[in-house]
């Protein structure tokens, strides 16, 4: 059945029960208080023995299935818990494949559980049928479909560790109905092991020596920081570094949030829409030092004219990303934390004043050309900037910002203020629009006592609209902010700067988003003057529940810098 698995002692004595109630009992062995879901026939016998658990286990019914594995992505990377999903076979299965890719590629932790036909009906296209373990099997960690009951346990067991263990990810369970009525002995060990899998590599403390040598004789160092420092818990670790070298660190889109955005050392965002000098800089630099990041394009750039000067230092967890994309000239692979623990005492405290100078001058440039036109416009339409501002001020970077994709995300991204870690939740390396509603969702339900800020733009809102509903019912205290320019904002920016103002099928005439949220029992307001914005602001924050404010900003606004495609990062543009 499977690689040999080392497993805890039974949770319990050994039980007879069914396949749909061993899912249950398994997942509160695994500590599992929320789920995302939407039942149909062939998950049915899982949902009629969910009903006997809901004093354990909370069930949130969405309105469509990616609604349930986005709003697990939110509930996962606020928390750090494994999210779960619950959904039929056939389309149910299918409409989770959305969420399983980003959620692979973002490194996000989820077990999905679906249904499926009969064992006996596997292969005859009865109806609902559909091969989710081939579909899913490119964008999972692991999948698996079980046909006996007896089987469930240890594959249970194997999804929860597999999902949260090393470099994480989303992990799928097939379960044919049959299985789920079965009636077995029961029994729930954790798994500790699994035979000819390595989650977290042995750290090479050679390696880690080499490292330290070249941070120590750098004269231009460069700290590139990921999500994976957030995964790793390595917060403290990795704050202790760049303090004690004065190391200068620029983060990636995920690592946001992983280092206060007012820390000296912290400056700025890399990639396309990242901050001038950060970007400049890495061409510069003589020491690169990559951590827990996995050079994506988007901060890259042309990969042929990137950082060539420079000697790479990569620490990563999963050996599969080293030389991937950027040759090493040193790779440490271990879990962040403990590479992290390793490489402190032999880094030297050091100054590096000129380097740092050199980053606050070209901070300076931006200021001046983009930055303060952003945030402080004083004439014209309100700017996505100046409400990122106006929400800092009023929540002391304190809030959860959860994003959708497109000009919104870049402008939430670069202004948002963060003071706490898993504060930025956004779909990263798929860039998948829909996120943000039942994203926003998960992580408020994960994070009752925070602020959850909700940003998204007029397209992704409609991609997942029907959210506002289970908001409703859930009565989750989701702040919506809806930044309106009645366009596809990055698509027509791209069309504006390289297709010559060809604006193929981006503008968008909307509806009465206020109307449609207070037919969901939402309070909302609309502003499009830019005196309205403190107050509207003010009122979407003091209000007690779930709240929307859509504000009309400038239609053919542009998110600058840009890093055109296929450009060295180098040459980022100011306009």
């Amino acid at each position: 059945m499977y690689l040999e698995a080392t497993l805890t002692p039974p949770v319990k004595e050994t039980m007879r029960t069914s396949g749909a109630d061993a899912v249950l009992r398994s997942f509160i062995a695994e500590d599992v208080d929320l789920i995302f879901g939407y039942p149909g026939g062939a998950i049915m016998p899982v949902y009629d023995a969910l009903y006997h658990y809901q004093e354990q286990v909370r069930h949130v019914l969405t309105r469509h299935e990616q609604g349930a594995i986005h709003a697990a992505q939110g509930y996962a990377r606020v928390t750090g818990k494994v999210g779960v999903v619950l959904a039929t076979s056939g389309p149910g299965a299918t409409n989770l494949i959305t969420g399983i890719a980003d959620a692979m590629i973002d490194s996000t932790p989820l077990v999905c559980i679906t249904g499926q036909v009969g064992s006996h009906l596997l292969g005859t296209d009865a109806f609902q049928e559909i091969d989710i373990i081939s579909i899913s099997m490119p964008a999972t960690k692991w999948n698996y479909q079980v046909t006996k009951a007896e089987q469930l346990p240890e594959a249970l067991s194997r999804a929860f560790y597999i999902a949260r263990s090393g470099r994480p990810g989303p992990v799928l369970i097939d379960i044919t109905k049959d299985a789920q009525f079965e009636m077995f002995d029961f029994a729930y060990r954790k798994c500790k092991q699994i035979r000819s899998y390595t989650p977290v590599p042995t750290l090479n403390l050679n390696q880690v020596e080499h490292a330290a040598d070249l941070i120590n004789s750098a004269k231009k160092p460069l700290v590139v920081f990921g999500q994976g420092v957030i995964l790793g818990n390595a917060e403290k670790e990795f704050r202790r570094l760049i303090e004690k070298a004065n190391l200068p660190a620029a983060t990636t889109l995920l690592g946001l949030s992983a280092l206060p955005s007012d820390h000296p050392l912290h400056v700025g965002m890399l990639g396309m829409h990242g901050n001038y000098a950060p970007n400049v800089l890495t061409n510069e630099c003589d020491v690169l030092i990559a951590i827990g990041m996995r050079f994506d394009d988007r901060v890259t750039g042309d990969l042929d004219r990137y950082a060539k000067q420079a000697k790479v230092i990569h620490f990563d967890i999963d050996p599969s990303e080293i030389n991937k994309n950027v040759q090493a000239d040193v790779a440490v692979l271990g879990d962040c934390k403990g590479s992290l623990q390793a490489l402190i005492p032999l880094v030297y405290e050091r100054s590096h004043q000129n380097w740092l100078q050199e980053f606050e001058a070209l901070k300076g440039v931006e200021q001046t050309k983009v930055i303060e036109q952003d945030l402080k416009p004083s004439k014209g339409s309100i700017s996505m900037g100046e409400v990122i501002h106006q929400v800092n001020l009023q929540t002391y970077g304190n809030a959860v910002l959860v994003t959708d994709v497109g000009q919104h995300q870049m402008v939430a991204s670069r202004y948002t203020q963060f003071k706490q870690s898993k504060s930025n939740i956004t779909s990263g390396g798929l860039g998948t629009m829909g996120f943000c509603l039942p994203a926003a969702l998960g992580a408020k339900l994960g994070a009752p006592g925070r602020e959850v800020i909700a940003v998204i733009g007029d397209g992704g809102f409609q991609m997942t609209i029907q959210e506002l509903g289970t908001i409703f019912q859930t009565k989750a205290a989701v702040k919506i902010i809806i930044l309106n320019n009645s366009f596809l904002g990055m698509v027509r920016q791209w069309q504006q700067l390289f297709f010559y103002k060809r604006y193929s099928s981006t503008e968008m005439e909307n509806p009465d988003f206020v109307a449609i949220t207070k037919g969901y029992g939402i309070e909302g307001k609309s502003v499009s003057e830019r005196e309205d914005l403190p107050a509207a602001i003010n009122e979407m924050l003091q209000h007690k529940g779930s709240y929307l404010l859509e504000v009309h900003v400038g239609k053919e606004d542009n998110v600058f810098p840009m890093v055109p495609t296929g450009a060295s990062v180098s040459e980022i543009r100011l306009e």
